[in-house]
């Protein structure tokens, strides 16, 4: 026969059971009643308090930081799909007025510090939005998480978006110090400090990124900053095709093809080829013609159709 701590138990899991299934009932119908709500009210803060149940959540803070994490991801993208009339740029978001992503991000990695992917994330993210917030997110994973060498390879990054060179050395020295950090770690100590402005310095540390990315949207990020890079490379040959092509005629070229028996003596580094389309076009590194400005002898990207950051 039951005894009286297991019928009690099994009440209490009854009504929780029963509790649960009336707030989710009351929600879904306040969603179907609630009046429509007014620009911007998704930056209420109703929910970013989520830190102070630390401690205080029965064991559940990991699944809540993983909701301040899932939130963070799909909160730029949402304002991105509500407001499609703003311009904004991968290196300004600042446009879309994004205050809480880091609200989110402090609030996941407080409940679960040693959950890595918001402190990447906020890493590679917030510089675009307050390089402040971005060092403090890397700082307090590292403080968190000391022997983790890829925490001091985002702040490194940071500091070099900073153009702060030399703290960016002392950041990817301190880190190269760590158990298994690759080789990468020392290479920038140098590069930093010797070239930290370089295009090549930019390539070693969006490909490190790359390839070690944890989440979509840092790997996108990544791949989207190495296609500029290469744009950078095309761009710098076909203005010295055109300059070419100028001294021999006197005038600029009046479409690309006039300019292809230049190229094919010029490189690109990396063994890359120029893109060219079946009409003749030279493309950007995503598909999309350059311009050819054939008053200036000059070339552009197509910002309007192209990926590439403006």
């Amino acid at each position: 026969m039951m005894d009286r701590a297991n019928r009690k138990l099994i009440i209490t899991l009854a009504l929780a059971i029963v509790g649960f299934g009336a707030v989710f009932a009351l929600s879904g119908r306040l969603e179907t009643i609630r009046p429509p709500q007014p620009e911007g009210f998704e930056d209420q803060d109703l929910a970013l308090k989520g830190a102070g149940l630390r401690g205080y959540a029965l064991g559940f803070e990991g699944l809540i930081a993983d909701w301040y994490w899932m939130e963070s991801l799909q909160y730029i993208g949402g304002k991105i799909l509500r407001n499609p009339q703003i311009k904004v740029s991968i290196d300004d978001l600042n446009p879309l007025n994004p205050r809480l992503l880091y609200p989110y991000l402090d609030n996941a990695t407080t409940l679960d510090p040693r959950f890595k992917a918001p402190f990447y994330y906020g890493a590679v993210v917030l510089p675009a939005i307050d390089k402040q917030q971005a060092v403090r997110i890397a700082e307090k994973g590292i403080a968190s998480n000391p022997d983790e060498w890829r925490l001091y390879q985002y702040l490194g990054f940071i500091y070099w978006r900073l153009e702060e060179y030399d703290k960016a050395a002392d950041v990817y020295e301190r880190g190269a110090k760590i158990d298994g950090a690759p080789k990468f770690m020392q290479m920038m100590v140098a590069q930093m400090r010797s070239q930290g402005g370089s295009r090549d310095t930019a390539r070693a540390i969006y490909q490190q990124m790359f390839d070690g990315a944890e989440d979509g949207q840092t790997k996108d990020l990544a791949a989207l900053r190495l296609l500029e890079l290469d744009s950078f490379d095309d761009r710098d040959q076909i203005r010295a095709a055109l300059g070419q092509f100028k001294d021999q005629n006197n005038r600029c070229a009046n479409n690309w093809t006039e300019i292809f028996p230049i190229l094919k003596n010029l490189k690109l580094p990396r063994g890359r080829q120029f893109l060219i389309d079946k009409n003749n076009e030279l493309l950007d590194p995503t598909g999309v013609p350059y311009i050819l400005k054939r008053e200036t002898c000059d070339v552009s990207i197509n910002y309007e159709k192209s990926k590439l950051p403006s």
